[in-house]
């Protein structure tokens, strides 16, 4: 989703050659092989199949294949996105081979560091050449750090970029029909951080609050496979499958889950990307967090932080029920520009 408008502007200019890596971080066919055929990003000319595994395991495998072929194409700069594995580990490799790193959504921070994705933040954005910030308090977040503020480009949201260049299409979709689902006569979730459903008591809770909230209003949830294990491991899943007003899912390809997303009444989430695209198409999003790193979402979006308590994500999901939902308006620069914008930085940085 990130890297879409990327490979347009890139062809567009045809300023650039640039290969693309896909680590196979994320290997289940709906969260990554349709993507790429969904979003038009041509076959990456490396994979490197890593799949699943601890956090060292993982981020090892992928800095050996890395290392490899940084060596072999010897690139001029590495251009990375957001803040999984693949992101620290590609960060670390370059940086100790000298090839410069631009971090595209850098300077993003919860303060939280028990969430992995904030020490791969962390340590990319100390190591990158280039920060594009989608907001301003990521620009503050990196001066506060050391940051030298020419090394910051306030360019906007790539994911916005992404997101308008496809609800149409996915407007277009007839998988609501099939499903029987109205225009906002239902909710959507989603639910994978390690936080929230690899702990028995934290994910009961969190289930004990949808089961309530699936007495107003029916909750479609695509569950992610991480969630999926843990909700059967934990003896969950069967009495959840068994619930009327529920609609379990496999994972959805990216437009069919913004198809989903368009038409829900508020969205039920952990994920930071959800956050955003909330806001964007204003639709009221409740992040089953007690902190987050797109804090934009609530001061100016449509996001409520709820945590995990049962009682407060049944209590805001009513307000939403009730017509009381929260107002917000989109951000600077999340107008679909932004990767035009970075190829502009890099132009200036590069030729």
């Amino acid at each position: 989703m990130k890297i879409a408008p990327l490979v347009k502007a890139f062809n567009k200019e045809n300023k650039f050659k640039h290969i693309i890596v896909h680590t196979g971080q994320h290997y289940d066919k709906n969260m990554s092989g349709n993507f790429f055929h969904e979003l038009g990003i041509p076959k990456s000319s490396y994979n490197l199949n890593i799949g699943s595994g601890s956090h060292a395991v993982q981020t090892a495998k992928i800095m050996i294949g890395l290392e490899d072929i940084f060596r072999r194409l010897a690139p001029d700069m590495i251009l990375l996105v957001g803040d999984v594995n693949s992101t620290l580990a590609a960060t670390i490799v370059a940086a100790k081979m000298g090839i410069p790193v631009s971090h595209i959504e850098a300077g993003l921070r919860s303060g939280d560091l028990n969430m992995p994705e904030e020490i791969n933040r962390l340590v990319t954005d100390r190591l990158s050449s280039l920060l594009f910030t989608h907001e301003i308090e990521a620009d503050q977040n990196l001066i506060n750090e050391g940051v030298l503020p020419k090394r910051i480009k306030f360019v906007g949201n790539i994911m916005i970029d992404t997101l308008l260049t496809n609800v149409g299409a996915a407007k277009r979709l007839k998988l609501r029909t099939k499903l029987k689902l109205n225009h906002q006569s239902y909710a959507l979730i989603t639910l994978h951080r390690p936080s929230n459903v690899d702990q028995k008591k934290v994910l009961a809770n969190i289930i004990k609050a949808f089961v309530l909230i699936q007495k107003k209003i029916t909750l479609v949830w695509p569950i992610h496979p991480r969630t999926l294990a843990n909700l059967k491991r934990f003896g969950i899943y069967e009495k959840l499958n068994k619930i009327p007003n529920f609609k379990l899912l496999t994972p959805l390809s990216y437009l069919e889950f913004l198809h989903i997303m368009i038409g829900a009444k508020f969205v039920l989430t952990d994920s930071g990307g959800i956050q955003e695209e909330t806001t964007a198409l204003g639709i009221p999003c409740l992040t089953i967090r007690n902190n987050t790193e797109r804090p934009i979402t609530i001061t100016q979006g449509t996001n409520i932080l709820v945590g995990t308590s049962t009682n407060k994500i049944v209590h805001a999901a009513m307000e939403i029920i009730n017509g009381h939902a929260k107002k917000g308006h989109i951000p600077k620069y999340w107008d679909g520009h932004t990767a035009n914008r970075i190829i502009n930085c890099l132009e200036k940085e590069l030729l």
